[in-house]
């Protein structure tokens, strides 16, 4: 049931940060944020006062294979229902279910998996889509990915997934010097899908060819693609170097150290470059051994590995990740807040109804103390976690 509600506290809206800020809420939308005093009307009957942290719009993960012993490629409705409950603690408000390299079959079964659910309905944090990582990429750029499922993109196959997808492919990773990968990208751009390049050895040639076909994005940026050379810029010198796509990074401080992070957004700025998680299921679970495609993977502190080091995926969460590009790489919160929810939101086309809190956006909205703990989220709305009540931190 959709609630009349309130919030007041700093609101972080329009760039900055407002203090005495208020956001109103109505059936499912925004009705105001601004300052407080320029309200005109009566105030909802609840009122939640934010005396410390912020009011922010609800973060958008592009990129998040599962979390709290969950994975979108388990196929099940179990598993995606578990996922998005458990984003809600860290923020995200939408989500891209994300696979990886697998066989057809399995692959096959996420999709239709995925597809279901959103026909059903998710209990928290919303599937704006899918997110089709591999199995198309380059067997050197592999990454925590099994090389026996990698494949050729041929036409057949795109379009076998996006049928059985129902539509809902919102960012395909492609490796674009694979054979086959060009025409490929070009049908997936003509049909509205983000082509990203990642998981790829290509060189500043082929990538700037595939740009030309119709790549628009890049996957996690520095991680599983050609580095940067003052001789042969590669694939990370094509993200910068193309200034009107856009990116991903991982914000742990751990895929990339800090100071690159920083140099990144410096070339990107908050409109071009995507925080995202890269989340697997360790997340939220604690130091362990976990599964990742068949592979074991050891968690210790907040890093994820294979046996031989490979760093599998991430244990990071958006609220994190926004948190490490404030205190580590010096960038102002609204920015980094940006790259959590408008940035995702305008790389799906979705900004026109989310990753702002201003009045007709939906509202999905967070609430972060000074640490960047979530207190409470709202899909919609709908308060779906809230720290006080569970006794959980995010």
């Amino acid at each position: 049931m959709n609630q009349t509600i309130a919030l007041r506290g700093t609101v972080l809206a329009s760039g900055e940060e407002i203090e005495n800020g208020l956001v109103v809420v109505a059936g499912g939308t925004i009705q105001f944020a601004g300052k407080a005093d320029t309200y005109r009307e009566a105030l909802p009957a609840e009122v939640i006062e934010v005396a410390e942290g912020w009011i922010a719009p609800g973060f958008i993960d592009l990129h998040m294979h599962g979390i709290n012993g969950c994975d979108t490629m388990d196929g099940t409705p179990e598993s995606l229902q578990e996922i998005s409950r458990a984003l809600t603690r860290f923020g995200v408000t939408t989500f891209l279910a994300t696979t990886m390299t697998a066989p057809y079959g399995e692959l096959e079964t996420a999709l239709e998996n995925i597809a279901q659910q959103k026909r059903v309905g998710l209990a928290g944090a919303q599937v704006a889509g899918i997110h089709l990582e591999g199995p198309w990429i380059n067997p050197r750029y592999k990454g925590a990915q099994k090389e026996e499922n990698i494949a050729i993109p041929t036409l057949d196959a795109v379009r076998h997934f996006y049928e059985k997808a129902e539509g809902l492919i919102k960012v395909v990773t492609i490796a674009p010097e694979q054979p086959e990968a060009l025409e490929a990208i070009a049908w997936l751009k003509d049909r509205g899908v983000i082509v990203s390049a990642g998981h790829t050895g290509a060189s500043f040639a082929q990538a700037a060819e595939a740009v030309e076909a119709g790549v628009r994005h890049f996957t996690h940026c520095f991680n599983a693609m050609t580095g940067l050379h003052h001789r042969e810029p590669g694939v990370v010198g094509a993200a910068m170097y193309h200034e009107q796509l856009s990116t991903e990074l991982i914000a742990d401080g751990i895929h990339v150290h800090p100071a690159v992070m920083r140099i990144l957004y410096r070339v990107k700025t908050a409109e071009r470059l995507a925080l995202v998680s890269d989340s697997m299921r360790a997340a939220a679970m604690g130091e362990g051994t976990y599964d990742l495609g068949g592979q074991e993977v050891h968690v210790q502190g907040q890093e994820a590995k294979l046996a031989d080091g490979t760093l599998a995926g991430s244990i990071l969460t958006l609220n994190r990740a926004v948190g490490n590009m404030v205190t580590l790489s010096g960038v102002p919160l609204s920015e980094a807040v940006e790259m959590a929810s408008l940035t995702p939101a305008t790389i799906l086309g979705i900004a026109d109804r989310k990753g702002r809190l201003a009045a007709g956006y939906d509202a999905d909205i967070v609430i972060l103390d000074k640490a960047f703990q979530v207190q409470a989220t709202f899909v919609a709305g709908q308060n779906v976690y809230r720290a006080r009540e569970s006794g959980e931190t995010a």
